[in-house]
């Protein structure tokens, strides 16, 4: 019965410590960008394509070169 007692405790102080972790956090404006987590996927997925097309020209010319 005793060991509840502590696992409330505990669980409560845990508890209590993540509610003011997360208050600190929005007063520290940490949530306050909402766009960029949204695109940044897309933003990083256009950088490789475009390599990928260059490289893909390269080869071609080089191919049509030696023909």
């Amino acid at each position: 019965m005793g060991a509840i007692f502590i696992m409330i405790g505990a669980s409560l102080a845990l508890a209590i410590g993540f509610l003011i972790a997360f208050i600190w956090s929005v007063k520290n404006n940490q949530y306050q960008d909402d766009y960029t987590p949204s695109v940044r996927m897309l933003f990083d997925n256009t950088t490789v394509q475009k390599t990928d097309l260059n490289t893909t020209q390269e080869t071609n010319n080089n191919t049509k070169k030696t023909k």
